[in-house]
């Protein structure tokens, strides 16, 4: 059997491309709440050639104009720690035979240190390549652009506030510098860096599949945000088995089954589950699971450490999946904190 990890999520709590602009200071980390927010809008209104998660793509000016290097973002990751229970996962799964892979909208630098820490080699890791030392463009048309963009920068800073007419004159600042001003220098940030987000992920899921002569009935996805719902969601139309970690809105929907725990490990059970008797069998661990819990949303509430909680969201209607959510949520900020707030 063949898994595919998310991995900002699911195995590191960590945001690393937040994190990085956070190098900047608190302005930072508002150029890239405010960057996060224009890309869940671009993703949901299914703007042409846009993917959920190119937001990695559209910081790429702002981390010139500050000189962050590929070396601040190992740095940065060298910080993160892992979800609770990935490791043991991970050496759980091999001595079981299962096929790993992460498909990360991360940096490479990020996304290598990652999965070196859970024994995963770099070959088994599809993510976002990134060379910042590299020549964008020449020196007169770059000196024009960090310009712009130091100027763009404090625009941005001050309609972070977000109120209605803020969004909708921030959206227009974006609009013109990032589709307009940056292509006319020649700097096509989306076409220059191709982020492992959206579609591309799903894309790399049918790749390895065909590769491997596998139908996609024979793989989980684990994901968690809106980069990850097209291939929950291919995964989920095949009849493989698509799994929700704390998931937010934009990804809860798409899923076969949710898992919302502050530790991954008990993903096991559904692993072996679906080796046992495929998505049917997994359903029925977790029926048995979630009829046990019944009243999540009370007993999160009751208890200093939530349970791991299951759920059959392929089954849901609309109000049970909104609690869903709203317990997904609820763990996803305990163990990601700022980084659960973003799309």
């Amino acid at each position: 059997m063949i898994i595919f990890f998310d991995l900002e999520g699911p195995l590191s709590p960590q945001d690393n491309a937040y994190e990085v602009m956070k190098l900047i200071g608190d302005e930072g980390a508002r150029i890239f709440e405010a960057i996060s927010k224009y890309d869940d809008i671009l993703a949901l209104e299914g703007r042409e050639g846009y993917e959920p998660g190119d937001t990695l793509a559209l910081i790429i000016p702002f981390l010139m104009l500050h000189g962050i290097t590929e070396e601040d973002i190992k740095r940065v990751s060298e910080r993160a720690t892992l979800v609770r229970g990935a490791k043991s996962l991970f050496e759980r799964l091999r001595a079981e035979g299962w096929d790993i892979y992460i498909i990360s909208t991360s940096y490479e630098q990020h996304a290598y240190n990652i999965g070196r820490r859970l024994g995963l080699e770099p070959s088994r890791i599809i993510c976002t390549a990134l060379t910042l030392n590299q020549d964008w463009m020449s020196g007169k048309e770059k000196e024009s652009v960090l310009s712009l963009t130091k100027r763009v920068e404090k625009r941005i800073i001050e309609l972070h506030t977000h109120t209605h007419s803020q969004i909708s004159e921030l959206r227009s600042v974006m609009d013109e510098f990032f589709f307009h001003q940056l292509p006319h220098y020649g700097f096509d940030v989306l076409r220059q860096v191709r982020v492992i987000g959206g579609e591309r992920k799903a894309e790399a899921i049918r790749g390895i599949m065909e590769e491997k002569g596998k139908p996609l009935s024979d793989a989980i996805a684990v994901g968690d945000s809106i980069t990850d719902y097209k291939m929950l969601k291919l995964v989920k139309e095949h009849g493989g088995l698509s799994v929700v970690f704390n998931g937010n809105e934009y990804a809860v929907p798409y899923a076969t089954v949710g898992l919302a725990s502050v530790d991954i490990s008990p993903l096991i059970i559904l692993c072996d589950a679906f080796v046992q008797g495929g998505k049917a069998r997994v359903k029925e661990i977790v029926k048995m699971r979630e009829a046990n819990s019944a009243d999540f949303e009370g007993n999160l509430k009751s208890r200093k450490e939530p349970l791991p909680y299951f759920h059959d969201i392929e089954s849901a209607d609309d109000s049970e999946i909104e609690a869903i959510i709203r317990v997904h949520k609820r763990i996803r900020t305990e163990v990601r904190a700022q980084a659960g707030r973003l799309g």
